[in-house]
């Protein structure tokens, strides 16, 4: 794909075209997908920790919709463009936006008091993002040695638009199938979840000898856990088939671990105690409440140790990626000063009167952001000063990382960590301590991890473009209406998921519905370095735990240290979704099918999956709005908890998941089509 010396490279449409491309019908199209898109990842994000990349699904949904208006194979461009970079934005803002309210940064998470800020937050990494990329665009997309391999894919996806008809078609029914399931789930029509209370011994009267003698002292003991079944849900059960049975039983070991192991021990050993210390004067705490607290202050602890160990061993793999990023990143900037303003319509970018004066513009409002989270102008510039330098390096590194591996595999929450430990330090160095400067870290980390997560989503979609001769400056501009439109909409999906949750009867961020992982971990850290707040001992059991992950050769410590930090049944679901894949896979190769229709299942069953999770994920936050209004649902079944689960409701729970799993495994194997077609593209999540 690249330009070679002896034969420059020649797009798909050529430079010299006057087709139809930055119109009106094509921002809008892309401007909604980029909301919904975003509220979708957004939701998942804060369940299962976890979110898909956008490319693929935006890139069926705004062809199926401008085929409607015979729009063209550009129009298309823009609309992917537009629509996919909700994701990036949703994957800050899920990472950091709950993190100043599991701190304590933010008393208070109302739209008058958390929405300008959310939205400004995200707005600043995401223009900043833009910028940066808009500066190394021409030199990093052009770089033969960076195969963007997604890019390639959504390309391949828009020449065969003659299939695009058909495959949008398996996106909005699984979307209609995930809404509906979702849907019942929510009105009671069967038990979405059912929990099992697990005994070791009676609690209080079991006898453990601490010793081998007779006159040994004892201990009176017993354990308790509970063990919930895999929880119906169509978006948990899409992640799994996504990312595979390997990922998906990683996910779910780290879970078995923490529910299993951990919590039954530590009630087993201090059951009692713990019962005298969280139950109020006179009254007994109820034994699976006490579970709950078990794993909520010890056991997510050391699981957050475990992400942080995670996070730095998958720097530490991409080590040399990293390192020549940021090599790339200082010569990319110094080749892209150097060349002239480019002539042909596929070269020309955002003029750089807009992007400097943009860019200066966009730091003077990151700087009045932290002065007014720190108090200090001190702290402010440190903090404006430690962005800027290490958001463009960072930028530099996730746009060259997107480039080798895809977005999918972008370790954002790696860079952010990173970058949340060196503000942190900085904070404490020049003073600035406190809740003030907490709220100022986690500042610094929102517009970093924003900041990665656009330029690399946007890097990817700007290869796409090359290839198919889009024009780089109106995807730019079509980028910036994106970003300003997805950071003052996401704020919303937070918002009422976090009030619904809260109205519900939960806690908000952090509990077992709402888990948000990073966004705990990134809590954690910045209490610990700057509020002197973290549980230290516990948090390097939980390194010393991942380290050792490392050398029996786990292949991802992060994500065994996540399924530890997530309830059983959400990694019960993703687990079972992997298993779906598994299946597919098992019989689609038992069957003579060729190279091509192998493919055609593959990216069927990938459109399943992402309809599954979208569909849930709008309904999810429907269910999460009338949550917040106080408004009630209809319950067809009366389940007063997990726990207690009527026959009858547990039997059609039973059912619908055996339906999912026909419809997750018979879709895709049902279109595998003749073997005479041709290949399709690949979609790679």
């Amino acid at each position: 794909m690249a330009t070679s010396q002896q034969t420059k490279f020649q797009p798909y449409v050529s430079e010299k075209s006057a087709m139809a491309e930055f119109t009106l019908r094509a921002v809008l199209i892309g401007l909604v997908m980029t909301v919904i898109l975003g509220a979708a990842n957004a939701y998942l994000g804060l369940k299962a920790g976890m979110t898909i990349a956008a490319t693929y699904p935006a890139a069926v949904i705004g062809m199926a919709v401008l085929r409607l208006f015979k729009g063209s194979i550009l129009e298309e461009n823009i609309a992917r463009t537009v629509g996919s970079i909700g994701e990036s934005v949703a994957a800050g803002a899920i990472f950091t936006i709950p993190a100043f309210v599991l701190s304590g940064a933010w008393s208070d998470f109302s739209w008058g008091q958390a929405w300008w800020k959310s939205s400004a937050l995200m707005a600043v990494g995401g223009l900043l993002g833009i910028f940066f990329v808009t500066l190394l665009r021409r030199v990093m997309v052009e770089d033969p040695e960076l195969p963007y391999p997604e890019s390639v894919a959504a390309s391949e996806i828009h020449k065969a638009g003659q299939r695009g008809g058909e495959a949008a078609a398996h996106l909005f029914r699984a979307m209609g199938v995930g809404a509906a399931v979702y849907g019942l789930g929510v009105m009671q029509l069967f038990a979405a979840s059912k929990d099992f209370i697990i005994k070791v011994g009676s609690l209080g009267k079991s006898i453990v000898r601490l010793g081998s003698t007779t006159g040994a002292p004892t201990l009176s003991a017993g354990g308790i856990t509970t063990f919930s079944a895999p929880k119906i849900s169509p978006a948990y059960l899409g992640v799994g088939y996504i990312i595979g049975p390997s990922l998906a039983a990683l996910n779910f070991a780290g879970s078995l671990l923490a529910w299993g192991l951990l919590v039954p021990l530590l009630i087993f050993f201090l059951g009692p105690e713990l019962q005298q210390k969280l139950a109020p004067a006179g009254h007994e705490l109820p034994w699976d409440s006490l579970v709950l607290a078990v794993w909520r202050f010890i056991v997510r602890p050391i699981a957050v140790g475990g992400m942080m160990v995670g996070a730095a061993f998958t720097l530490f793999r991409m080590r040399q990626s990293v390192a020549t990023g940021l090599r790339r990143a200082l010569a990319d900037l110094k080749k892209s000063a150097s060349q002239k303003a480019a002539t042909n319509r596929t070269e020309q970018d955002l003029d750089s009167k807009i992007v400097f004066p943009g860019l200066a513009g966009t730091l003077a409002v990151m700087a009045a952001l932290y002065f007014y989270f720190a108090g200090s102008l001190s702290g402010a510039l440190a903090a404006t000063l430690v962005m800027a330098v290490i958001g463009f390096f960072f930028a530099a590194v996730s746009g060259n990382l997107v480039g080798l591996i895809g977005s999918s595999n972008n370790p954002v929450s790696g860079l952010t960590l990173s970058t949340l430990i060196i503000a942190a330090l900085l904070m404490v160095s020049v003073g600035v301590t406190g809740m003030s400067g907490v709220a100022a870290v986690l500042g610094v980390a929102a517009v970093v991890c924003v900041s990665s997560a656009v330029a690399g989503e946007m890097l990817q979609d700007l290869k796409v473009g090359y290839i198919l001769g889009g024009t780089p400056y109106r995807m730019q501009i079509g980028d910036i209406f994106g970003v300003i439109v997805a950071s003052a909409a996401l704020y919303w999906p937070l918002f009422i998921l976090h009030a619904g949750n809260i109205k519900s009867g939960g806690i908000g961020f952090g509990d077992r519905q709402l888990s948000a992982p990073q966004a705990g971990l990134m809590a954690m850290l910045a209490q610990g370095i700057v509020g002197g707040e973290m549980p230290w001992p516990l948090v390097v059991a939980g390194m010393l735990m991942g380290l050792s992950l490392i050398l029996i050769k786990v292949r991802s410590p992060m994500l065994f240290a996540v399924g530890m930090y997530l309830p059983l049944e959400t990694t019960f679901a993703i687990w079972v979704g992997g298993l779906f894949r598994w299946l597919t896979d098992t019989l689609r190769d038992k069957r003579s099918l060729n190279d091509a229709q192998k493919a055609r299942v593959e990216n069927v069953g990938i459109l399943v999956a992402s309809g599954l999770i979208a569909g849930e994920a709008l309904v999810g936050l429907a269910e999460g709005w009338f949550r917040y209004r106080e408004w009630k649902i209809r319950a067809i079944f009366h389940i007063p908890s997990p726990s207690q689960v009527p026959l009858a409701a547990f039997a059609l729970g039973v059912a619908t998941l055996a339906f999912l799993a026909w419809y997750m495994i018979a879709t895709p194997l049902r279109n595998a089509g003749s073997p005479d077609e041709p290949a399709p593209p690949t979609a790679i999540m």
